[in-house]
């Protein structure tokens, strides 16, 4: 996820709590919908779409935090 930011990504997950709340939200998230999909874990159609929503709004807040900060 954002290659162009890996050392600012690096960073701001040892200096800002907030963004590595959500950088680690988004990648429990990631695995949780792989498991799904892979029917490791039980889940509807409707559930994963609902988690792969959660995932894309919290891509959108990470990246915004990205752009503010870069």
């Amino acid at each position: 996820m954002f290659p162009e930011y890996r050392d600012l990504i690096s960073r701001l997950k040892t200096e800002d709590a907030h963004f590595n709340r959500l950088f680690e939200r988004h990648n429990e998230l990631d695995q949780r919908i792989k498991n799904m999909e892979a029917r490791i874990e039980p889940a509807s159609m409707e559930e994963i779409e609902v988690l792969k929503k959660e995932k894309l709004k919290l891509k959108d807040e990470l990246y915004a935090v990205l752009k503010a900060v870069a």
